[in-house]
């Protein structure tokens, strides 16, 4: 057996997000933002994952969403690359979220409670030896908690280090499922046992995907890998192009204009058309920041983030 990675886009939302998956999803929240209780029994996924509809190459994020029996929307989301204001991001679209619940004239009575369950392939909390950390609001002094209305919990998959025959709970064997499954041949007995991990292997199995999901799979791997080598290439270039001419900068050199005009391209097949203000700021961006961005667009998911990512920029420079 052969199975595909549940940290890329596709599988995750195929693996989590799909119609099949909701006792699969039932599981693997029971175990990551319940502690290995039982407190979920049912839930709605929200635009699940279609077979029949494979996604646009702009769409290459990863994002499930499902509103649980105890009335909570949780959103799930995969992140591979510790990206510029990363941080911030997982905020704002969690305060997005929960203020979006709201059409006009209704009360906030109506509101219900968000969790934002990120999973990170990075150490984001190098301070806390925990894997998962789990945040809300309180006070400051006397650790009163207020109202449950927002939580973030966060799963860092590199702290994680046991192997096959150390695994205990549930949240231990779903994490070395989202790490280790592309290295397995066979379901191991130890897995198998959770009868949702072993639904969730079968699902990520390569012989059970579609010549067209393979073909779409296959594409967003090509595209992705394809504008990373571009980019670095063309950055790379002109930056040895700079040295030799003792420009240290290089802006005038075509390389770099090459590499401006790749993210500029790549930011327009995945996000949209972008205004010329933001075009004109790239434009200004130096050779390391151009590196930087062209390795952090492959995490954001409007033109919003990169304007965010801009203003960064410029607020460390001030």
């Amino acid at each position: 057996m052969r199975f595909i990675s549940p940290k890329t886009d596709f599988a995750f939302k195929k693996i989590f997000g799909s119609n099949r998956s909701k006792q699969i999803l039932i599981s693997f929240l029971n175990a990551i933002v319940y502690d290995n209780h039982k407190t979920i029994q049912s839930l709605e996924i929200i635009d699940p994952y279609n077979p029949g509809i494979t996604q646009t190459l702009k769409d290459t994020y990863l994002d499930v969403r499902a509103v649980l029996d105890n009335g909570s929307t949780v959103i799930i989301e995969m992140q591979v690359l510790n990206v510029e204001a990363f941080e911030k991001r997982v905020i704002y679209n969690l305060a997005k979220a929960y203020g979006n619940q709201l059409d006009t004239g209704e009360g906030y009575r109506t509101l219900k409670p968000f969790i934002a369950l990120t999973i990170t392939d990075f150490v984001l909390f190098k301070e806390a030896k925990k894997m998962i950390n789990k945040f809300r609001f309180k006070e400051e002094k006397d650790s009163l908690y207020y109202r449950d209305e927002l939580k973030l919990i966060f799963l860092e998959l590199p702290k994680f280090n046991k192997e096959l025959s150390e695994l205990e709970t549930e949240s231990d064997k779903w994490i070395y499922f989202l790490k280790s499954a592309p290295n397995l041949e066979v379901i191991p007995d130890s897995l198998g046992e959770v009868a949702e991990i072993e639904a969730a292997l079968n699902i990520a199995n390569r012989a059970n995907l579609s010549n067209k999901e393979l073909e779409e799979l296959h594409k967003q791997e090509v595209f992705i890998g394809d504008r990373k080598g571009e980019i670095s290439l063309a950055i790379q270039e002109g930056r040895e192009e700079g040295r030799e001419e003792g420009r240290e900068e290089g802006r005038e050199e075509g390389k770099i204009e090459e590499a401006v005009k790749q993210i500029l391209r790549l930011i327009r097949r995945m996000l949209g058309e972008i205004s010329p203000e933001v075009e004109s700021q790239i434009q200004q961006l130096s050779l390391a920041k151009l590196d930087i961005l062209g390795e952090e667009i492959f995490d954001m998911k409007t033109i919003a983030d990169v304007e965010n990512w801009l203003d960064n920029q410029r607020e460390k420079e001030e």
